[in-house]
């Protein structure tokens, strides 16, 4: 069972599951009006239902033959950093969340979900998986501290010691055209290079950092999706887990690939932050990747000049989505 299997790393995932000849999966997500429908084309599974029907059968017990599952990857959430609905959010990220890591557990079922490096706020407790210091921890806004949640009550109640947290940092690829202002930079960069030969950044707004050099844990979604699928094959491991390259790179280094990519001469206007993200705004994120190299993963993220190259040529210059075969 995949949730979110229409969505951009969840339907990432269902790709990479019909790499390996798989496709008995049930995806479960919410379609509603935008074009995140054109991502299931290409992919190859057994059953879709809408999330409602989903978490109400899941709450009556009433799932059926899915009461089976070899696993439930539970990429279903709302992913906006700006979504200011509280309520919304709490539902939606922790609640269904909660029911289905019950549900899980109630029949054997493997669980893994997406937490997100958002939780780690500012940084200033560091970025390290570790669930025994996750109280410390300070998310700067309401999506952050909805995964946040989850984490804290998964171990309060003992759960997370059997089921996987993972915690993504800024993931980029093929299948996010759908997700609007919450696409990539890459992905919303492509289109603004095209239109107007330019790329805007935000000014820094600290003396510290200068303009484009604030820094993020970017990870190809390829990359993500593998790790991911390390969690599934491994079920003996649990707990909260980084999902990123543990490097930070800045702003003007992606713009720099970015325009490579492009084949295009860098040109950046940088721009004032909106004021309302000023104090929510992460200045440098990078994951400690120790936990999952510890755990058995071995393998090194694709080079992020590489990465961009990858997608822009292969899947956004020819709106290609990531295929099943």
């Amino acid at each position: 069972i995949v949730t979110g299997g229409a969505g951009f790393i969840g339907s990432a995932i269902v790709w990479a599951l019909n790499q390996r000849d798989v496709d008995d999966i049930l995806i479960v997500d919410e379609l509603a009006s935008d074009e995140k429908w054109r991502n299931l084309a290409p992919l190859k599974f057994s059953e879709y239902m809408d999330k409602g029907a989903f978490r109400r059968l899941v709450n009556a017990g009433e799932l059926g033959e899915f009461d089976k599952a070899d696993a439930i990857i539970h990429m279903g959430a709302c992913s906006s950093t700006t979504e200011i609905d509280a309520s919304y959010l709490v539902d939606n990220n922790f609640q269904y969340t909660k029911e289905l890591a019950r549900f899980a557990d109630s029949n054997s079922i493997r669980f893994i979900y997406a937490s997100s490096a958002a939780t780690y706020g500012d940084g200033s407790n560091g970025y390290v998986d570790d669930e025994n210091t996750i109280d410390s921890l300070r998310p700067l806004n309401m999506y952050g501290y909805s995964k946040q949640m989850f984490d804290l009550w998964a171990r309060r109640d003992g759960m997370l010691a059997g089921i996987a947290g993972l915690k993504f940092t800024n993931v980029f690829g093929p299948n996010e055209w759908h997700k609007g202002d919450m696409r990539s930079l890459v992905c919303k960069a492509y289109d603004q290079i095209l239109e107007t030969g330019k790329l805007k950044l935000f000014k820094s707004h600290r003396p510290d950092y200068e303009h484009g050099e604030q820094k993020r844990d970017f990870i190809y979604v390829k990359d993500a999706v593998d790790m991911v699928l390390f969690f599934l094959d491994r079920p003996e491991i649990n707990g909260l887990y980084n999902i990123g390259s543990g490097k930070a790179e800045t702003w003007n280094s992606l713009a720099a690939a970015i325009f490579a990519a492009m084949e295009l001469p860098r040109n950046i206007e940088y721009i004032d932050m909106p004021t309302q993200l000023r104090d929510k705004y992460q200045y440098h994120t990078q994951a400690a990747m120790g936990k999952i190299k510890a755990a058995g993963y071995d393998k090194s993220p694709t080079l992020l000049a590489d990465a961009v190259k990858d997608y822009i040529v292969n899947h956004l210059a020819s709106h290609s989505h990531l295929a099943s075969v």
